[in-house]
């Protein structure tokens, strides 16, 4: 048995420290605040098992060029924000490379295959089952052209990665789901991925799941983390704490603090913002709307409207023009009341530009070990890549782990 710290208690995080506790391991989960507070409070809430392909840079000409000029929603940006991200931003653009991508994917592939059998017992275990549904999710299109581009490219998962769907005729899916105001031209459906009413609160389950089996749940700043004789420490409200083994599961502030490290580890930061609205007539499943960049699904809270990235510096302004455009534009196929009083969230999505988690021991560290840099899915990964560091760190390896360490990445 091995004393542990983990750094960070959003999904990857908590999901983490559950893993290595299953083995057997005293572990001690530190943030700064509550669990499930920050990037995991705000996402979509969706188990992606469809998501079989990483989310790549566009490399067409056309969608770039919207993007540029700013007529598509789904990405908005600063010249200052694109400046700072730009030596990643070019190795994304890199790694998106049909050839490359297609081989990232053949990995990235068995992760979202088992997201939500791996989510399963911990949902189970939590008592949480009432926050989820497993109805699927949808993509909304109102171009035929569009839908059927993507209805190909659905049977090719289908095909490749054994991803299920549904093609469904825009009135045939208005019969299915009456909150739709009017037909759209087709619906993807996509039936293996599970939805969440409360993401933050799934993640404060997994948590109090974890301290109910005798973890440790302790306030502090990773930021006072420091090597100590052959081991780890940091301090909190509470004490300071030593370990063998440290995991640094901050999501998108871990390459600040490894960087004191020595460790420059390139990253996008994708800021995405969701509101929620008053409806009478939710929808039956998330609705991804293909044409105006957003996401709508039905929370505890209200419908949520999530948007798509922002790529400005981490201290840039809030800026609703995402929210606010795609909450106008959907409102032709959903009825949406007024915003629910609320302070505004926003959140960083942390992108890798080989678009991979990094998951394993740090190259020139003992005893560090990296679990960050899931991107738009750390939501649905959190527990698989928790389970996969969790197997590393007791010294077993796969080809799998193989290609997620960071021995040979950084």
């Amino acid at each position: 048995m091995a004393e542990i710290l983990v750094l960070g208690a959003g999904m990857v995080g908590v999901s983490t420290a559950l893993a290595l506790q299953a083995r057997g391991h005293s572990v001690s989960l530190v943030d700064r605040g509550a669990p499930g507070r920050e990037t995991s409070f705000g996402n979509a809430g969706i188990i992606q098992a469809e998501a079989a392909e990483p989310y790549g840079l566009p490399r067409d000409l056309g969608t770039l060029w919207s993007m540029v000029t700013g007529r598509s929603n789904d990405v908005t940006w600063s010249m200052r924000g694109v400046t700072q991200m730009a030596p990643a931003l070019w190795s994304y653009f890199l790694q998106s490379a049909p050839r490359r991508h297609a081989e990232i994917s053949r990995t990235y592939a068995q992760l979202t295959a088992r997201a939500t059998a791996d989510h399963a017992p911990l949902i189970e275990a939590a008592g949480a089952d009432n926050l989820i549904a497993r109805e699927g999710m949808v993509q909304l299109y109102r171009s035929a052209a569009a839908f059927e581009a993507d209805v190909a490219d659905a049977e090719r998962l289908a095909r490749d990665y054994g991803v299920r769907h549904r093609a469904v005729s825009g009135a045939d899916y208005r019969r299915e789901d009456p909150a739709l105001q009017r037909d759209p031209a087709g619906v993807l459906h996509w039936t293996d991925s599970w939805s969440c009413s409360a993401p933050g609160c799934l993640v404060h389950s997994y948590a109090k799941l974890f301290a109910s089996r005798g973890g440790r749940l302790l306030e502090g700043d990773a930021a006072s983390l420091a090597q100590s004789g052959a081991g780890w420490r940091v301090t909190t409200a509470a004490e300071r704490v030593t370990a063998e083994h440290v995991v640094v599961a901050l999501g998108p502030w871990s390459p600040t603090l490894l960087r004191r490290l020595g460790y420059r580890i390139p990253m996008i930061y994708k800021r995405g913002y969701h509101g929620h609205f008053e409806t009478k007539r939710p929808p039956l499943r998330p609705i991804v709307d293909m044409d105006n960049g957003v996401v709508a699904g039905q929370m505890q809270a209200g419908l949520r409207i999530a948007t798509g990235a922002a790529l400005v510096t981490r201290k840039a302004p809030v800026d609703l023009r995402q929210l606010d455009r795609g909450r106008a534009a959907i409102s032709d196929m959903l009825e949406i009341g007024g915003r629910v009083d609320e302070p505004q969230w926003s959140g960083t999505r942390p992108c890798l530009p080989d678009m991979l988690p990094l998951v394993g021991e740090a190259p020139r560290h003992k005893g560090l070990w990296f679990h960050f840099g899931h991107g738009h899915q750390g939501f649905t990964l959190g527990p698989t890549t928790g389970a996969l560091l969790a197997a590393a760190l007791d010294g077993e390896t796969s080809e799998i782990a193989r290609a997620l360490a960071p021995a040979h990445r950084i």
